[in-house]
């Protein structure tokens, strides 16, 4: 077994990341997970998980952040969770009714989200947030969406993906169907409401993200223009359900949306996700409606018995255990020790831990105190070297005080290499390879920077 620090080979996370290319679009089946968002010839390849560890193929073990993209809130292979999906398989995944499964699914995410009076379960956030727009059309009669523009993801689907970068293949007549407002500033909607009059179907947004809180009276203004303007509104929970609360970011907040989609933690990675609302707009995609059907959800795997096991399970850990509470004590934790390792290094300005203590991420700048990508990339590949793997410091449950330990000094060794970058203005003598880039971008092929490649 590799020990978590001292020197690492890649060559086997290479030669698989090598093949996954030629078979694979981009070498990942998600683009957060490509390897352009790590250090060149420093992506893992995962063979396998526990806990807060991962190993990859090359035998190297890390403390691992990120965890799934946010989907994993108890740990990697978290027993309870794994022995409900196997108990649930032994009967049976997927049959020609509703099984038994849905309806207790059903009535414990009810139960826990107080504010939803009906749910339907898919499997992935994209489905069931395009669901919400759709519903949201339908019940209004009116045809564009207004989603938050400053937050960085909502769907797979052409009404979000044409507001983006990687736009390519979509129309014109979807992209002009998408208009954006921005976070805390309650004025930008109501612009739109009056540049738009009678067309806006929903207001689209996440309550909070891991870096932004709302300001007083931004949400209730939000409700208050839904009630008033009659415009459906949407909360986005697919991160912030069962990381803010177990109730979601809107019993933290205490304002309650017309629908919210719910996914990622949900089923402590197992693929479920659900969309949840008023009954009166749920019901238009049902058989006790008067008008026109809306098609809501309707696939085979969404209610398969594994998922909504999973979720039975993750739901039942929430209620013995104060699972946000551990997450929020550990973040805290981490956030204080690495900030002050960059405040005995002097290079606070350039280098700090922020965020809601559950889903926090990490801010590079440079010398000259813009955001950084090759610095970003700098620290990635000094926190790799030592045995820590992760885009952010999103923690789960799993996480203990020696793994915050063992991270937070992983930071003291990556930060004196930052500093050193940081007295050179450059990261050019220290960086291997070229910058990562953002996922969603234009053009594949990211800048280089000169230096040998490692591993």
């Amino acid at each position: 077994m590799t020990s978590w620090g001292g020197d690492r080979t890649f060559t086997a996370s290479n030669a698989a990341q090598q093949r996954l290319h030629e078979l694979v679009p981009g070498g990942a089946h998600t683009y957060a997970r490509g390897a352009d968002q790590y250090p060149e010839g420093m992506a893992p390849v995962i063979a396998r998980g526990l806990g807060a560890h991962v190993q990859d193929v090359d035998g190297n073990w890390y403390v691992e952040y990120g965890m799934g993209l946010r989907s994993v809130t108890l740990g990697h292979a978290y027993a309870p969770v794994v022995e409900a999906v196997v108990e649930a398989a032994r009967t049976g995944v997927s049959f020609s009714r509703p099984s038994v499964y849905e309806l207790r699914a059903a009535e414990a995410f009810l139960e826990q989200v107080p504010g939803a009076e009906m749910v339907k379960f898919a499997k992935n956030g994209s489905d069931a947030t395009t669901a919400a727009v759709r519903l949201a059309r339908a019940a209004t009669g009116r045809d564009l969406v207004a989603l938050c523009r400053s937050q960085p993801f909502f769907s797979t689907d052409d009404w979000f993906i044409g507001t983006t970068e990687m736009d390519a293949g979509i129309p014109d007549s979807q992209r002009d169907l998408t208009v954006g407002f921005d976070y805390n500033d309650l004025g930008s909607v109501e612009r739109l409401l009056e540049r738009h009059p009678g067309r806006i179907a929903c207001v689209l947004l996440e309550a909070a993200t891991g870096t932004a809180e709302p300001e007083p009276g931004f949400l209730e203004g939000l409700r208050a223009l839904a009630d008033r303007d009659g415009f459906v509104l949407v909360f986005d929970e697919i991160i912030t359900g069962m990381r803010w609360s177990r109730r979601g970011a809107q019993a933290v907040y205490g304002t309650t949306p017309d629908l919210s989609t719910w996914g990622k933690a949900l089923g402590n990675g197992f693929a479920v996700s659900a969309l949840a609302g008023r009954r009166e707009l749920m019901e238009l995609g049902g058989l006790r409606t008067a008008g026109p059907r809306t098609f809501l959800l309707s696939t085979t795997h969404g209610p398969e018995t594994t998922g909504l096991a999973a979720y039975l399970a993750v739901a039942e850990a929430y209620r013995q255990v104060d699972v946000v509470g551990v997450m929020e004590e550990r973040g805290r934790r981490l956030a204080e020790g690495a900030n002050a390792v960059a405040a005995s290094l002097g290079i606070a300005d350039a280098f700090a831990v922020v965020g809601r203590p559950s889903c926090q991420v990490f801010v590079t700048r440079d010398h000259l105190g813009r955001p950084s990508q090759e610095f970003r990339t700098l620290f990635l590949q000094e926190m790799l070297h030592r045995g820590v793997l992760g885009q952010s410091f999103v923690v789960s449950a799993a996480h203990t005080d020696e793994d915050v330990d063992r991270t937070v000094e992983a930071v003291g060794g990556a930060l004196t290499a930052y500093a050193k970058a940081l007295d050179a203005g450059s990261c050019d003598a220290l960086l291997h390879g070229r910058p990562v880039a953002p996922a969603l971008r234009r053009f594949a092929e990211p800048r280089r920077i000169p230096g040998p490649v490692t591993g």
